[in-house]
Formats: structure tokens, C-alpha cells, sequence
């Protein structure tokens, strides 16, 4: 069986299967909705239910009771009962944002930290991936599962594609990066995806939140604002676990000397005995909320673990941010056997 959905704001229709979610289906009909990490953690898809039901089979973290009683959905994981009138922020087609799937060459890797690969991927040189800073794409595996990261650099440099690919236990993926793979080996990625970016029609000072390798897109988004020369103040708050987390520590701490309307506070949630810290401790979330109390007139983008993103939105919504200018990228690993 499948169900009819109309989108409110903009009268557009798809179609979705039984047992399948409302943005899947709306992705592969070339509609964009918005999205980030497709598995119910950041509410990058949430939106309203005007009329008709659905229902879950997975966790919906990012979803109150409170809002799903009030008519709130997750897209990603909602399955239609009926037919659907949803609203949402936006809908853009697919050609608009120009999603590609093409092959890549890993043209360099990079062992950054213990437990961080960068990797530097070469498109043919007929294709170009038109991106967003912040944005990221997806590795379609031979299996046909996907693997997503967030895109590292900025757009004006885009010569390969910079990913940080971070080893955890039972990541599939990530162990092959480790272990097998080598440079001028052959990929498949779909993108860009996502719509983690720079707020362009804001003149508003800018916080970004980043924890472990949910840097990448944050570093894309900084890297584009510096090269069309942005001048809000902009701090950067990097959480990680120890001092030899911190793989990109000299090159963000040059940033501060060469753009005064730059500043940068890491963050060690556990630093080791060795480390010799004298710099801030704890969660990053409670940093940013220990030096602005009040948040009202900043926007924030976090990235980084679902549990961090959460946090943060709940402390500085508290501390008086509108919710609107929360942008946030969750992601969780995948796990074997995936």
C-alpha cells in the first residue's frame, strides 16, 4: 500500500510505501526536505502534522511527547497510516542543490590523531560537487549501505573533498580506512547533502559548538566565512576528550592571529595525566553557557554527538537563544553489521 503526501507549503505531492519513512520517500522523488542525520537524533526534520497519522517502529530522541502530542513529526523515521498534509521549513528539488552521484579517488589520507583519518578525494575532472560549507555526502558501500561525513573545507577550495573520518569500535567503515584502505583506491559518494550552513542574512555575532570530528563541517563553514571576508565575531568552542584529540589545534589557534574577529576556547572533557592542561575542562555546552549568560543575540551551530547537540539546545534555549537560530548537525556512528 502506499499513501499520497501533499507538502502545505508549497502544494507539492509524493508518494510513500508501506514501511517507509516520509523523507526517504521524499529524497528519492527529488524532493529535499530538510534533514541532517536520518536517524531521529537532531530534528533537522521535524515538522507538523496537518492531517492524517503516522506512526514509528524506531526511537524518536529528538521528539518530545510533548511535541508529538502537539502535532510534531520526525520525517525520518515517520511512517504514513494514511494519507498526509505535512508543513515544514522548506522544499527545495533536487536539481536545485545539484546532488551528484559520482566516482572519487582517495587522492591522499592523513593520520591526524591516533583515531582521526583525513582523507582528500578526488572527483573525475569533468564533475564538480556543488556544495555548501557544511553540508556532507555518502559513501554508497557495495552492499548498498550508505556512510555519511560531513565536508571539511569550503567550496572555494575544492580541489578534492576533505573528510575526517574518526576509528570507533565496530564501525565497519572506519575500519576499513584504518586498514585496508589505500590512496588511489575507488569510491562511490552521493551528495551534497543537508542543510547545516552558513546563515548568510544574518549580521548576528556567531557561536559554533564543536565535539570530536563534528569539527569538519563546522572548519568548512568557518574556512567560507574567512574567504568572503564576514565580519562577525565568530568563537569557536571545540570539545574533545584529551589533549592529543585536539588534531587540528595549530591551525585553528593561527586563526586567531590572523582574523581578530576570531576567537577559540578547546574544551577537555577528561585530560590525561600527561597533558599538562591549564585550559578549560568539562563539557563544552556549559563552557559556551559559563561565558555568555545571556544568548539572545547570537546564533549558534553545533555539530557533533546527539547527546552534546541535545544538551546544548536545552542550556541555551534556557539562557534565552531562540530556538530558530539553533543549527545543529548530530550524527552517530554506524555499527557493524551494517
Amino acid at each position: 500500500m502506499s499513501f499520497k503526501v501533499q507538502i502545505a507549503t508549497t502544494g507539492q505531492f509524493f508518494t510513500v510505501d508501506d514501511n517507509d519513512s516520509v523523507l526517504d520517500a521524499a529524497l528519492r522523488q527529488g524532493l529535499n526536505l530538510p534533514h541532517s542525520c536520518r536517524s531521529g537524533n537532531c530534528g533537522a526534520c521535524k515538522g507538523r502534522i496537518v492531517s492524517g497519522r503516522v506512526k514509528y517502529n524506531q526511537d524518536t530522541p529528538a521528539l518530545s511527547p510533548q511535541e508529538k502530542a502537539a502535532g510534531l513529526a520526525l520525517f525520518c523515521r515517520a511512517m504514513p497510516e494514511t494519507d498526509l498534509v505535512i508543513a515544514l521549513r522548506e522544499a527545495k528539488t533536487m536539481a536545485d542543490v545539484m546532488i551528484k552521484r559520482v566516482p572519487c579517488r582517495v587522492a591522499k589520507m592523513e593520520l591526524l590523531a591516533p583515531d582521526v583519518m583525513r582523507l582528500y578525494l578526488k572527483l573525475p575532472a569533468t564533475e564538480r560537487l556543488n556544495f555548501s560549507a557544511g553540508q556532507y555526502v555518502d559513501f554508497i558501500l557495495h552492499d548498498g549501505e550508505r556512510r555519511s561525513f560531513s565536508i571539511a573545507n569550503a567550496p572555494h577550495d575544492d580541489a578534492f573533498l576533505e573528510l575526517h573520518v574518526r576509528r570507533v569500535p565496530g564501525g565497519a567503515f572506519a575500519e576499513h580506512v584504518f586498514t585496508q584502505m589505500k590512496e588511489k583506491d575507488i569510491l562511490r559518494l552521493e551528495g551534497p547533502f543537508g542543510r547545516f550552513c552558513l546563515q548568510q542574512e544574518s549580521a548576528r555575532p556567531m557561536i559554533f559548538m564543536a565535539g570530536g570530528t563534528g569539527l569538519a563541517p563546522i572548519k568548512g563553514i568557518i574556512e567560507h566565512a574567512f574567504a568572503t571576508a564576514i565580519q562577525r565575531d565568530m568563537r569557536l568552542y571545540w570539545g574533545v576528550r584529551a589533549r592529543v584529540d585536539l588534531y587540528l589545534n595549530d591551525v585553528i589557534s593561527a586563526w586567531t592571529a590572523e582574523h581578530p574577529n576570531f576567537s577559540y576556547v578547546p574544551v577537555l572533557m577528561d585530560p590525561a595525566s600527561n597533558d599538562d592542561w591549564r585550559g578549560r575542562q568539562g563539557f563544552v555546552h556549559n563552557a559556551i553557557a559559563e561565558d555568555v549568560t545571556h544568548l539572545g543575540d547570537y546564533d549558534i551551530y553545533a555539530s557533533g554527538p546527539p547527546v552534546m547537540v541535545k544538551a546544548g539546545r536545552d542550556i541555551f534555549i534556557a539562557q534565552g537563544l531562540p530556538v530558530e537560530r539553533y543549527f545543529s548537525d548530530a550524527f552517530e556512528f554506524a555499527h557493524a553489521p551494517k
